[in-house]
């Protein structure tokens, strides 16, 4: 066992009250949704992360994956035995559609377990994550043939999924992917190419594995236009779907990284021999257009790895802070050392943690809601508002989340004191394992360049506007709610702020847009996230329960002092460094270091 918990009670609130899964569950799609069954499934789903998958995160850091000499890799002690668990209970299959053998949740629902199993052990969650996207990828383009043969056994968890995108000299330019697909007769395509960061590309958790893979066709439009997506398995599946035949593909490596030593990221060699079987998943030259929607799905799951890790690195710095005695706090008696907790300064880390915690699981929550309404809302006009929000808040998730993330952690090492920086507090675990997040999926650099170049000028802005003046909604409510009163005007402010910075970018030219590309990020995500704090914690004063009510205030206006009131400072961010940016690369940047 391990000293995580699932804190329910905060996911739960979150789910109902920021989120809103009782609406969620009205909507024909989850009428079988109902309040008493989901209870369960979150208490179920906390107890496999607690005791089944939490004790495996110190282990798998220390022992992390290897690479035998046969090109197979083997997981760390107990991850087989967790994941064949966590196969038998069926958890892959939660938000699967039930067409294909899953429990038809939703995805909101999805994401709160995701992040159970992302706090007890990240490592070990990727393989999940992963499968759960290339299931959302087929789902949406793959041919019926496809669909059945597939996802049944990937839903179940029995065959596991990987996106095989970035090559040795594309990093994120997949543009420049280079990997080749040469049709055979039959209408498959022989593949031959190397894929570099490829996530549980090769393990010893499933029985197959089932990569999708950016390749060119010949004749091929160069860019990112003549990309086409194949579905290449490990095992061709023989009669009756079992695994057969091993196809020609290998690992040929796994790398030494900084951190999520367990996660076995894989250097993949594809038709090393007379090429790798694959099959063409939607369109030929289709194929950016059918691996974003697995992005987009993995987007949001790194983001919350974000809020997790973060979450996992507060439980443990808030232990600590409760058992350490060092110094004499304020008021406190003379002669015996006080827990650091009643320092002020150890409580304003702690603090900082927590409401920023809660601030961004408030926004990927949402965000799963809007993801949810896109698919299943009936009417036409909320499904496309469910769209563009969902859409919007993609990036703020990923990047904010993600960023906000390794802060936290960071803050989590600086309550243990010099004993964070030893590894055997496992404080720098956490450290290590989270700066991945902001690198996956995108750079966040990529989020804020797609959130200024696409998102931004969806409906000429109508989008982002849309968005504040609901947060504005939030606003106006605080007035006169006696605790939340000091929120209102730290809130108002950020709203016009965001508005002034948006009006800014939709008339700016690309370079400027794209110089104030990560302010503006920063100011809308922290703006939305303030805002999910202020909704909850009104929704608490509503509920009747004053301790609740108390203590969702504090957050709220915690946040609002330390983090929100900084959004009105980033417009010089947004609309001045454009011609800084320039000169720098002319005489700064230009002196390359010698040696």
């Amino acid at each position: 066992m391990s000293d995580f918990r699932v804190d329910l009670d905060e996911i739960s609130f979150n789910l109902r009250h920021v989120a809103d899964l009782d609406g969620l569950a009205e909507l024909e799609a989850f009428e079988h949704v109902e309040a008493d069954v989901v209870d369960q499934v979150l208490a179920v789903a906390a107890r496999f992360a607690e005791e089944v998958i939490a004790p495996l995160n110190r282990v798998g850091d220390t022992e992390g994956a290897r690479r035998l000499d046969d090109g197979s890799v083997a997981t760390p002690t107990g991850f087989r035995e967790a994941y064949r668990s966590y196969v038998e209970a069926g958890w892959g299959a939660l938000s699967i559609d039930p067409e294909y053998g899953g429990g038809g949740f939703p995805h909101l629902v999805g994401l709160a377990v995701e992040e159970m199993f992302t706090s007890a052990c990240m490592s070990w969650s990727l393989c999940p994550l992963l499968t759960q996207g290339a299931i959302n990828m087929l789902s949406a383009h793959g041919t019926d043939e496809q669909k059945a043969l597939y996802l049944p056994r990937m839903a179940s968890g029995d065959w596991t999924g990987t996106m095989n995108l970035t090559e040795p000299q594309a990093g994120s330019d997949l543009g420049a992917v280079a990997a080749r697909a040469l049709p055979q007769p039959d209408g498959s395509y022989r593949l031959h190419g190397t894929k570099i960061f490829i996530t549980y590309g090769e393990h010893d958790l499933a029985d197959n594995i089932v990569h999708l893979v950016l390749a060119r066709t010949p004749g091929a439009p160069p860019g990112t236009r003549g990309i086409s997506c194949f579905l290449v398995p490990k095992h061709l599946p023989a009669a009756g779907g079992s695994p057969g035949a091993r196809n020609d593909l290998l690992c040929v490596s796994i790398e030494h990284k900084l951190g999520i030593h367990a996660s076995p990221t894989c250097v993949m060699s594809y038709g090393d021999g007379e090429g790798a079987l694959g099959f063409l998943v939607g369109e030929e030259n289709g194929g950016m257009r059918a691996m974003f929607t697995m992005m987009n799905h993995a987007r949001l799951s790194v983001g919350l790895e974000g809020v997790a890790i973060a979450e996992r690195s507060y439980q443990q710095a808030l232990a600590h802070a409760h058992e350490r005695r060092q110094g004499r706090a304020p008021g406190a008696p003379a002669g015996e050392p006080s827990a650091i907790i009643d320092h002020p300064d150890v409580r304003r880390m702690l603090l900082d943690m927590r409401s920023s915690i809660s601030a961004m699981r408030g926004l990927a929550y949402r965000n799963a809601e809007a993801i949810d309404r896109a698919s299943h809302e009936s009417d036409a006009s909320q499904r496309q508002s469910a769209v563009e929000q969902a859409a919007l808040l993609t990036p703020l998730s990923k990047a904010w989340a993600t960023n906000v993330g390794c802060e936290l952690v960071s803050v989590g090492l600086q309550v243990h004191g010099g004993m964070g920086f030893i590894e055997e507090t496992g404080s720098a675990q956490h450290y290590r394992d989270a700066r991945i997040a902001p690198i996956y999926e995108g750079t966040n650099g990529i989020q804020a360049a797609d959130l200024v170049g696409r998102k931004l000028s969806t409906r000429d802005g109508g989008v982002v506007r849309d968005h504040l003046a609901q947060i504005r909604t939030t606003a106006e409510a605080l007035d006169g709610c006696g605790d939340l009163a000091p929120v209102q005007p730290h809130l108002e402010a950020a709203v016009e702020a965001a508005g002034t910075a948006t009006e800014f970018l939709l008339e700016a030219g690309p370079v400027a847009r794209l110089a104030g590309a990560d302010a503006f990020l920063r100011m809308l995500a922290v703006t939305t996230g303030a805002a999910a704090l202020a909704d909850g914690a009104l929704a608490a004063a509503r509920l009747g329960d004053p301790d609740a009510a108390a203590d969702r205030a504090v957050l709220a206006r915690f946040f609002a002092a330390n983090r929100l009131s900084a959004v009105p400072g980033l417009i010089a961010a947004v609309v001045e460094p454009a011609d800084d940016l320039a000169a720098a690369r002319q005489r700064i940047l230009a002196q390359r270091p010698s040696g």
